[in-house]
Protein backbone atom coordinates (compact mmCIF):
# COMPACT_ATOMS: atom_id res chain seq x y z
CA UNK A 1 0.00 0.00 0.00
CA UNK A 2 1.10 3.93 -0.69
CA UNK A 3 0.28 6.27 1.25
CA UNK A 4 1.60 10.02 1.69
CA UNK A 5 4.34 10.50 3.45
CA UNK A 6 2.92 13.34 5.60
CA UNK A 7 -0.56 14.10 6.50
CA UNK A 8 -1.85 17.56 7.73
CA UNK A 9 -4.42 17.14 10.69
CA UNK A 10 -6.91 20.40 10.59
CA UNK A 11 -8.19 20.34 14.20
CA UNK A 12 -11.62 22.00 13.89
CA UNK A 13 -12.60 21.00 17.73
CA UNK A 14 -12.56 25.01 18.74
CA UNK A 15 -15.22 26.07 15.94
CA UNK A 16 -16.73 22.73 13.99
CA UNK A 17 -16.95 20.75 17.54
CA UNK A 18 -17.92 23.74 20.15
CA UNK A 19 -20.59 25.12 18.08
CA UNK A 20 -22.13 21.81 18.35
CA UNK A 21 -22.02 21.17 22.19
CA UNK A 22 -25.17 21.82 24.10
CA UNK A 23 -22.34 23.74 26.88
CA UNK A 24 -21.34 26.84 26.24
CA UNK A 25 -17.58 27.25 26.82
CA UNK A 26 -16.27 30.51 28.32
CA UNK A 27 -13.87 32.75 26.17
CA UNK A 28 -11.02 31.97 28.15
CA UNK A 29 -10.93 28.44 28.01
CA UNK A 30 -11.74 28.91 24.33
CA UNK A 31 -8.79 30.53 24.10
CA UNK A 32 -6.62 28.00 26.59
CA UNK A 33 -7.95 25.10 24.57
CA UNK A 34 -6.52 26.67 21.04
CA UNK A 35 -2.89 27.39 23.05
CA UNK A 36 -3.41 23.77 24.11
CA UNK A 37 -3.66 22.67 20.68
CA UNK A 38 -1.29 24.70 19.36
CA UNK A 39 1.36 22.96 21.60
CA UNK A 40 0.64 19.89 20.20
CA UNK A 41 2.18 20.92 16.84
CA UNK A 42 -0.99 21.14 14.77
CA UNK A 43 -0.65 23.63 11.73
CA UNK A 44 -4.20 24.88 11.06
CA UNK A 45 -6.24 25.19 13.95
CA UNK A 46 -9.89 26.54 13.41
CA UNK A 47 -10.88 28.97 16.21
CA UNK A 48 -14.05 30.38 15.64
CA UNK A 49 -16.50 32.18 13.39
CA UNK A 50 -17.66 35.58 12.96
CA UNK A 51 -20.92 34.81 12.46
CA UNK A 52 -24.31 36.18 14.31
CA UNK A 53 -24.83 34.94 18.12
CA UNK A 54 -28.56 34.41 16.69
CA UNK A 55 -27.14 31.31 14.87
CA UNK A 56 -24.93 30.19 16.50
CA UNK A 57 -24.53 31.18 20.02
CA UNK A 58 -21.76 29.17 21.32
CA UNK A 59 -19.83 30.87 18.85
CA UNK A 60 -20.11 34.42 20.16
CA UNK A 61 -16.74 36.76 20.97
CA UNK A 62 -14.42 34.78 18.50
CA UNK A 63 -12.72 37.78 17.90
CA UNK A 64 -12.10 37.81 21.37
CA UNK A 65 -10.54 34.61 21.49
CA UNK A 66 -8.67 35.11 18.09
CA UNK A 67 -7.17 37.97 20.11
CA UNK A 68 -6.03 36.50 22.95
CA UNK A 69 -4.90 33.76 21.91
CA UNK A 70 -0.62 32.88 21.44
CA UNK A 71 -0.12 32.94 17.81
CA UNK A 72 2.89 30.60 16.71
CA UNK A 73 4.74 31.31 13.53
CA UNK A 74 3.72 29.16 11.15
CA UNK A 75 0.35 27.97 12.14
CA UNK A 76 -3.09 29.19 10.32
CA UNK A 77 -5.12 30.01 12.96
CA UNK A 78 -8.51 30.22 11.40
CA UNK A 79 -12.03 31.73 10.99
CA UNK A 80 -15.39 30.83 9.26
CA UNK A 81 -16.84 34.10 7.94
CA UNK A 82 -20.55 33.49 6.17
CA UNK A 83 -21.04 36.68 4.37
CA UNK A 84 -18.99 40.13 3.43
CA UNK A 85 -19.96 41.30 7.19
CA UNK A 86 -17.70 38.62 8.88
CA UNK A 87 -15.03 38.96 6.29
CA UNK A 88 -14.63 42.91 7.60
CA UNK A 89 -14.12 41.34 10.74
CA UNK A 90 -11.60 39.07 10.00
CA UNK A 91 -9.68 41.87 8.37
CA UNK A 92 -10.49 44.32 11.37
CA UNK A 93 -9.07 41.27 13.66
CA UNK A 94 -6.02 41.08 11.11
CA UNK A 95 -6.87 36.76 10.78
CA UNK A 96 -3.99 35.26 8.54
CA UNK A 97 -6.87 32.37 7.43
CA UNK A 98 -10.61 32.17 6.67
CA UNK A 99 -13.07 29.81 5.59
CA UNK A 100 -16.49 29.89 3.81
CA UNK A 101 -19.14 27.07 4.13
CA UNK A 102 -21.72 25.86 1.40
CA UNK A 103 -23.49 22.64 0.65
CA UNK A 104 -23.80 20.26 -2.30
CA UNK A 105 -27.27 20.24 -1.67
CA UNK A 106 -29.38 22.86 -3.01
CA UNK A 107 -32.35 21.74 -0.05
CA UNK A 108 -29.14 21.66 2.69
CA UNK A 109 -28.23 25.67 1.38
CA UNK A 110 -32.21 26.80 1.48
CA UNK A 111 -32.91 25.11 4.71
CA UNK A 112 -29.24 26.07 6.73
CA UNK A 113 -27.58 28.49 5.06
CA UNK A 114 -30.92 30.64 4.12
CA UNK A 115 -29.89 30.79 0.67
CA UNK A 116 -29.71 29.11 -2.82
CA UNK A 117 -26.83 27.47 -3.96
CA UNK A 118 -26.07 29.81 -6.85
CA UNK A 119 -26.50 32.76 -4.28
CA UNK A 120 -24.41 31.24 -1.56
CA UNK A 121 -21.47 30.92 -4.15
CA UNK A 122 -21.90 34.23 -5.64
CA UNK A 123 -21.54 35.89 -2.04
CA UNK A 124 -18.14 34.23 -1.58
CA UNK A 125 -17.26 35.70 -5.01
CA UNK A 126 -18.12 39.18 -3.22
CA UNK A 127 -15.00 39.03 -0.68
CA UNK A 128 -12.67 35.59 -1.57
CA UNK A 129 -10.89 37.66 -4.24
CA UNK A 130 -10.23 40.14 -2.42
CA UNK A 131 -9.38 38.17 0.85
CA UNK A 132 -6.53 36.77 -1.79
CA UNK A 133 -5.08 39.91 -3.00
CA UNK A 134 -4.76 40.59 1.05
CA UNK A 135 -2.72 37.79 1.90
CA UNK A 136 -5.51 35.62 3.51
CA UNK A 137 -5.30 31.78 3.17
CA UNK A 138 -9.02 30.68 1.91
CA UNK A 139 -10.29 27.02 2.82
CA UNK A 140 -13.94 26.10 1.14
CA UNK A 141 -16.07 23.97 2.89
CA UNK A 142 -18.18 21.45 0.93
CA UNK A 143 -21.49 19.83 3.51
CA UNK A 144 -23.59 17.02 2.31
CA UNK A 145 -20.31 15.31 -0.80
CA UNK A 146 -22.00 12.38 0.51
CA UNK A 147 -25.52 12.59 1.56
CA UNK A 148 -27.96 14.96 2.25
CA UNK A 149 -30.39 15.07 5.48
CA UNK A 150 -32.99 15.98 2.92
CA UNK A 151 -32.09 14.84 -0.45
CA UNK A 152 -30.37 11.79 0.42
CA UNK A 153 -27.37 10.37 -1.47
CA UNK A 154 -25.57 12.91 -3.60
CA UNK A 155 -23.44 12.45 -7.31
CA UNK A 156 -19.76 12.86 -7.23
CA UNK A 157 -20.60 14.94 -10.44
CA UNK A 158 -22.50 17.53 -7.94
CA UNK A 159 -19.52 17.68 -5.50
CA UNK A 160 -16.99 18.27 -8.46
CA UNK A 161 -19.02 20.59 -9.93
CA UNK A 162 -18.89 22.96 -6.00
CA UNK A 163 -15.45 22.41 -5.79
CA UNK A 164 -14.08 23.52 -9.05
CA UNK A 165 -15.97 26.79 -8.68
CA UNK A 166 -14.45 27.53 -5.49
CA UNK A 167 -11.14 26.42 -6.55
CA UNK A 168 -11.45 28.94 -9.31
CA UNK A 169 -12.72 31.20 -6.83
CA UNK A 170 -9.28 31.13 -5.16
CA UNK A 171 -10.11 28.71 -2.18
CA UNK A 172 -6.42 27.58 -1.59
CA UNK A 173 -8.07 24.30 -0.06
CA UNK A 174 -11.18 22.63 0.01
CA UNK A 175 -12.62 19.88 2.47
CA UNK A 176 -15.10 17.24 1.52
CA UNK A 177 -17.63 16.70 4.24
CA UNK A 178 -19.72 13.93 4.92
CA UNK A 179 -21.90 15.98 6.81
CA UNK A 180 -24.17 12.88 8.18
CA UNK A 181 -21.84 10.56 8.50
CA UNK A 182 -23.54 8.02 6.70
CA UNK A 183 -20.80 6.75 3.80
CA UNK A 184 -18.64 3.92 3.50
CA UNK A 185 -15.21 3.61 1.95
CA UNK A 186 -16.56 2.70 -1.63
CA UNK A 187 -18.40 5.76 -2.03
CA UNK A 188 -15.26 8.07 -0.36
CA UNK A 189 -13.34 6.74 -2.80
CA UNK A 190 -15.56 7.12 -5.63
CA UNK A 191 -16.53 10.58 -4.74
CA UNK A 192 -12.56 11.04 -4.71
CA UNK A 193 -12.21 9.83 -7.99
CA UNK A 194 -11.89 12.27 -11.15
CA UNK A 195 -12.36 15.35 -8.73
CA UNK A 196 -11.14 18.53 -10.84
CA UNK A 197 -8.81 20.18 -8.53
CA UNK A 198 -5.45 19.19 -7.66
CA UNK A 199 -5.58 16.34 -4.90
CA UNK A 200 -3.01 17.60 -2.72
CA UNK A 201 -5.81 20.74 -2.06
CA UNK A 202 -8.27 18.50 -0.90
CA UNK A 203 -8.88 17.98 2.33
CA UNK A 204 -12.08 15.06 3.69
CA UNK A 205 -14.21 15.76 7.14
CA UNK A 206 -16.10 12.80 8.63
CA UNK A 207 -18.64 12.25 11.20
CA UNK A 208 -18.28 9.31 12.69
CA UNK A 209 -22.29 8.32 12.83
CA UNK A 210 -22.28 4.84 11.38
CA UNK A 211 -18.50 4.25 13.17
CA UNK A 212 -17.19 4.79 9.34
CA UNK A 213 -14.86 7.60 10.09
CA UNK A 214 -11.69 6.44 10.69
CA UNK A 215 -12.37 3.66 7.57
CA UNK A 216 -13.07 6.32 5.20
CA UNK A 217 -10.11 8.32 5.98
CA UNK A 218 -7.93 5.14 5.70
CA UNK A 219 -9.96 5.10 2.13
CA UNK A 220 -9.15 8.82 1.10
CA UNK A 221 -5.72 7.86 1.70
CA UNK A 222 -5.33 5.06 -0.35
CA UNK A 223 -6.67 7.98 -2.76
CA UNK A 224 -3.81 10.16 -2.35
CA UNK A 225 -5.61 12.87 0.11
CA UNK A 226 -3.08 14.48 2.74
CA UNK A 227 -5.23 16.47 4.31
CA UNK A 228 -7.74 15.68 6.96
CA UNK A 229 -9.93 17.33 9.50
CA UNK A 230 -10.70 15.78 12.96
CA UNK A 231 -11.61 16.95 16.49
CA UNK A 232 -10.20 16.61 19.37
CA UNK A 233 -12.08 14.48 22.06
CA UNK A 234 -14.70 13.56 18.98
CA UNK A 235 -16.44 16.87 19.52
CA UNK A 236 -19.47 18.14 17.62
CA UNK A 237 -20.77 16.91 14.83
CA UNK A 238 -23.41 19.00 12.46
CA UNK A 239 -26.05 21.19 14.35
CA UNK A 240 -28.19 21.09 11.30
CA UNK A 241 -28.54 17.57 10.47
CA UNK A 242 -30.32 15.31 12.86
CA UNK A 243 -29.17 12.43 13.79
CA UNK A 244 -25.47 13.54 12.74
CA UNK A 245 -22.99 12.35 16.04
CA UNK A 246 -19.43 13.47 16.36
CA UNK A 247 -16.57 14.47 14.10
CA UNK A 248 -14.27 11.77 13.86
CA UNK A 249 -11.48 12.31 16.90
CA UNK A 250 -8.41 13.27 16.36
CA UNK A 251 -7.09 10.69 18.77
CA UNK A 252 -8.39 8.17 16.70
CA UNK A 253 -6.52 9.77 13.51
CA UNK A 254 -3.68 10.10 14.88
CA UNK A 255 -3.04 7.02 16.15
CA UNK A 256 -4.30 5.69 13.17
CA UNK A 257 -1.38 7.64 11.36
CA UNK A 258 1.45 7.21 13.62
CA UNK A 259 0.69 3.21 13.22
CA UNK A 260 0.63 3.88 9.42
CA UNK A 261 4.52 5.79 9.86
CA UNK A 262 2.74 8.62 8.43
CA UNK A 263 4.62 11.99 9.90
CA UNK A 264 1.50 14.59 10.89
CA UNK A 265 3.75 16.83 13.53
CA UNK A 266 1.05 16.21 16.32
CA UNK A 267 2.32 15.46 19.44
CA UNK A 268 -0.01 12.50 21.05
CA UNK A 269 0.58 12.88 24.56
CA UNK A 270 -0.18 16.67 24.02
CA UNK A 271 -3.20 16.49 22.15
CA UNK A 272 -4.44 14.25 25.26
CA UNK A 273 -3.82 17.03 27.57
CA UNK A 274 -5.55 19.26 25.57
CA UNK A 275 -8.69 16.66 25.31
CA UNK A 276 -8.80 16.25 29.19
CA UNK A 277 -9.11 19.89 29.28
CA UNK A 278 -12.08 20.54 27.30
CA UNK A 279 -13.73 16.99 28.64
CA UNK A 280 -13.56 18.31 31.99
CA UNK A 281 -14.35 22.01 30.55
CA UNK A 282 -17.66 20.38 28.63
CA UNK A 283 -18.33 17.74 32.07
CA UNK A 284 -18.61 14.77 29.39
CA UNK A 285 -16.42 11.68 28.40
CA UNK A 286 -14.67 11.33 25.18
CA UNK A 287 -15.96 9.88 22.30
CA UNK A 288 -12.50 8.63 21.23
CA UNK A 289 -11.51 4.55 21.48
CA UNK A 290 -7.71 5.95 21.42
CA UNK A 291 -8.22 8.56 24.02
CA UNK A 292 -10.05 6.33 26.90
CA UNK A 293 -7.30 3.47 25.50
CA UNK A 294 -4.60 5.79 25.92
CA UNK A 295 -5.75 7.35 29.42
CA UNK A 296 -5.74 4.13 30.90
CA UNK A 297 -3.15 2.31 29.41
CA UNK A 298 -0.88 5.71 30.20
CA UNK A 299 1.03 7.06 27.10
CA UNK A 300 4.31 5.08 27.37
CA UNK A 301 2.52 1.88 26.44
CA UNK A 302 1.48 3.35 23.27
CA UNK A 303 5.31 4.93 22.52
CA UNK A 304 6.77 1.66 24.04
CA UNK A 305 3.77 -0.75 21.69
CA UNK A 306 5.26 1.44 18.45
CA UNK A 307 9.08 1.48 18.93
CA UNK A 308 8.46 -2.40 19.28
Amino acid sequence: MIYPSRVKIVEVAPRDGLQAESTAVSVNSRIQFVDLLSDAGFKTIEVGSFVSPKWVPQMVDSDKVYQGIIKKEGVNYSVLVPNFKGYETALENKVNSIAVFTAASETFCQKNINSPLKENLENFGTFVPDAKKNGLRVRGYISCAIACPYEGFILPKKVHEVALELFSMGCDEISLGDTIGVGTPQQVRELLQGIPIPLDKVAVHFHDTYGQGIANIYAALLEGVSIIDSSASGLGGCPYAPGASGNVATEDVSYLLEGLGIETGVDLSKLLKASLFIDDVLEKETSSKASKALRINKINFHRSYFEK
